[in-house]
């Protein structure tokens, strides 16, 4: 089964359908670089959101992209991998105009006042105030590339058609050439990917699209000039590992940006937040402890620092989190099916507990460089992390608690058992009712009326809090399932 085609935006019809109608209209030519200045400008002065979905970036990078869209500089972007470097580019296309004028057919986007090959030259001469306008829309004005070392200049640039050689044409001929992925983006925003994987010799021809504004094939002598807003991603460490951007292509950027992981747990639980499918309840202080369990990776002596920690490992986490959750409330339904079968009992809601992160240390540590010499320790040093993570967000959400409750209910030899197929009925009847209980759901947000999967996430969190300060004990049976009772 193919995927679906997509949706192209449909022209509003009042727009003008003939060169004599866009003049009329008192349309104004703009490059694409005065355009992207003009809409951002006009943002500003609205005070409206310039860079939707953006997070973390307000303070730092943002300012910086700004100062070189107004400046009209091209731009390549250095950071570490998932650090947003992609959406970053992307969401440029957003400030272009909704709609902008084309020449009908023109394989280069052109202009109907700024016409750049001699056909079309010749088309407006020709038709006049009646040829025909399309209408092109800001989504089809941006394209990118990601640099392998197998692109070619005929992929960027474009080469002989030999076709076209065959119908007839001669070699001097404009029309000979099939344009490649940049000319074609011509009139829009190109971007290249992890540009120091483009071959050195490959790169040198986009030194003339950034300087000159124009650009060579084979042996032609031609000239285009070319009205787009070129950017680029890559990794600082590339330089010298993988392959490195040429000097002369480095010095026709106008703007080298750096970007960053997310300063602050704030920002870092926001993209969890946004970026996250979660396909169940995730309470906040599971959300936390895998937020700082990230970052814990991302500065722990024993991973690689060249590579980074990607955000796409939170929300990973997150989701796997999430899955657990539901695979819970899955088997623990199947289990009440097949037993004696009471209707009145409810059915487990999938909400992910502290516990279910275990998981994420053997399903995710691929996401993770480590350093050469904790090769066979991967598992053992991101659940250390995880614990750590752990116990500094108890620490965080419920300093200054009485917590006395819980662990007097197993000072006298009682034990909670609980893990992942420990339904929160089962949970919640070994606890019963503990003094302090509804003081820490409402410190976890949980509000005045938390169903029974979220009390019992908050219990479950507590204990293991309290375990990781060294105030209850806690074992792990052959089953997997956790054991917290006596001192620790």
């Amino acid at each position: 089964m193919t995927a679906p085609n997509p949706v192209i935006p449909v022209p509003p019809a009042d727009l003008p359908g003939t060169l004599g109608e866009l003049r009329a209209a008192g349309h104004r030519y703009r490059t694409v670089k005065q355009e992207l200045r003009d809409n951002l400008l006009a943002r500003m002065r609205a005070g409206a959101d310039r860079f939707p979905g953006i997070v973390g970036y307000d303070d730092t990078v943002l300012p910086e992209v700004e100062r070189a869209l107004l400046a009209g500089h091209d731009v390549v972007l250095l950071g570490e991998r998932g650090q947003g470097k992609t959406r970053l580019i992307r969401s440029l296309a957003a400030l272009l105009d909704e709609w902008t004028p084309v020449i009908a057919g023109s394989v280069l986007n052109e202009h109907p006042l700024h016409p750049l090959t001699p056909a079309s030259r010749a088309q407006v001469a020709e038709a006049g105030d009646d040829l025909p306008v399309g209408w092109l829309h800001r989504s089809m004005r941006y394209g990118e590339k990601l640099a392998t070392p197998d692109t070619s200049v005929g992929d960027l640039i474009g080469d002989v058609d030999p076709i076209r050689i065959a119908q007839g044409r001669t070699l001097g001929d404009p029309e000979t050439i099939h344009f490649g992925l940049v000319p074609r983006t011509n009139r829009g925003i190109f971007a290249v990917n992890e540009l120091p994987d483009l071959a050195e010799r490959i790169q040198v021809a986009l030194l003339n699209v950034l300087e000159e504004r124009d650009i060579q094939v084979r042996g032609y002598q031609l000239r285009l000039p070319l009205d787009l807003l070129l950017v680029a991603s890559a990794n600082p460490d590339d330089y010298t590992n993988r392959g490195r951007i040429i000097t002369p292509l480095k010095d026709r950027f106008g703007a080298e940006i750096r970007t960053h992981y997310p300063v602050d747990l704030d920002l870092e639980l926001a993209l969890i937040r946004q970026e996250a499918d979660l396909v169940a309840e995730v309470p906040e202080h599971v959300l936390e402890v895998l937020a700082r369990f990230a970052r814990a990776v991302r500065e722990s002596p024993s991973v690689d620092p060249r590579s980074g920690v990607s955000a796409r490992f939170a929300i990973a986490a997150a989701e796997t989190v999430a899955g657990a959750a539901l695979r819970r409330a899955g088997l623990l339904a199947a289990g009440s099916a097949s037993g004696a079968g009471d209707a009145t009992v409810r059915p487990e809601a999938p909400v992910a507990r502290v516990g279910d992160a275990v998981s994420v240390t053997s399903t995710l540590r691929g996401k993770v460089e480590f350093e050469s010499g904790e090769e066979g320790r991967e598992v053992e040093i991101l659940a250390h992390l995880l614990r750590t993570a752990t116990a500094e967000t108890f620490r965080a959400r419920l300093a200054g608690l009485d917590l006395s409750g819980f662990t007097e209910l197993v000072a006298e030899g009682t034990v909670v058992e609980t893990g992942e197929l420990v339904s929160s009925a089962e949970l919640l009847r070994q606890v019963g009712t503990v003094p302090g209980l509804a003081k820490v759901l409402d410190r976890l947000g949980m509000g005045d009326a938390p169903i029974p999967e979220e009390a019992a996430a908050g219990v479950e969190f507590v204990l293991e809090g309290l375990h990781l300060t060294r105030r209850l004990g806690k074992d792990v049976t052959d089953s997997g399932r956790t054991v917290y009772g006596g001192r620790g």
